[in-house]
């Protein structure tokens, strides 16, 4: 199959990009580094043409409720129309756990409507869920480091190594539409403020953590960010990972 990846050249579409021409399918990375930019419609009918199913990983550069909002209501109007002309018969988009349970978060309100455009489009659909990325942690701390404290609240999260989410998309792009979610994340529940204590551990720099439930993005959520009975779980464990990267 001709799979567009668009969000192609970043952390999770490369990797799904890569996957795919290991399974011998054609996939091409669309981004504006690439001549495809999905808020203005730039390339896009270029880059779908004879595309059998498009994948969606890209992302906005401000997690602010307003420009977030716009980045993605906008791009879905510009790529279901591009996808419609182009006959794609599969869309897949990757989403957040937990991400229509989180009233008043912007960010995550943006993903919401982005999820209801898929659902609407007319264009078959699978949405993946993924948990946080392992590779979020990090600059998550950095954010939150005040001199050698790095002050976490305690929110609960199950991780996920990218590499296990860019596998889910690229298993859901190769099969048939599911009109549905797919939630997915790491084997194991911990407090952000832990995973931070874990970092710590394996790559010491001289910070310490410091539990502080009013600090940085995730101060304030509600318990809904590990998912439920259904999510398929990864085996990759945060500390494995750290110690390989």
């Amino acid at each position: 199959m001709k799979i567009v990846v668009v969000g192609g050249t970043g952390l999770i579409g490369s990797q799904v990009c890569a996957l795919l021409r290991e399974g011998g399918h054609e996939a091409v990375p669309a981004a504006p580094s690439t001549g495809v930019d999905t808020l203005t419609g730039e390339g896009l009918a270029a880059a779908l043409k004879g595309a059998d199913v498009v994948v969606d990983v890209s992302n906005t550069p401000s997690f602010d409720a307003e420009p977030a909002l716009d980045f993605f209501t906008r791009s879905a109007r510009n790529l279901f129309a591009a996808e419609k002309e182009a006959g794609v018969r599969h869309h897949v988009a990757l989403s957040i756990v937990g991400v229509d349970e989180v009233p008043g978060y912007g960010y995550y309100e943006a993903k919401v409507a982005q999820e209801n455009a898929v659902r609407g489009s007319g264009v078959p659909y699978s949405i993946v869920r993924a948990a946080q990325f392992f590779e979020f942690v990090a600059p998550v701390m950095d954010m939150s480091t005040d001199g050698a404290e790095v002050r976490l609240p305690s929110t609960r999260l199950r991780p996920i190594a990218s590499a296990d989410v860019a596998a889910a998309v690229a298993e859901a792009a190769q099969g048939e539409p599911s009109n549905g979610i797919r939630t997915i994340a790491g084997p194991e529940v911990h407090g952000l403020d832990r995973l931070g204590e874990i970092t710590l551990a394996v790559k010491p720099d001289g910070r310490t953590v410091v539990t502080d439930e009013t600090a940085g993005l995730f101060a304030g959520m509600p318990d809904v960010l590990t998912g439920d009975e259904s999510t398929h779980l990864a085996t990759t464990r945060y500390e494995e990972w750290l110690k390989r990267n």
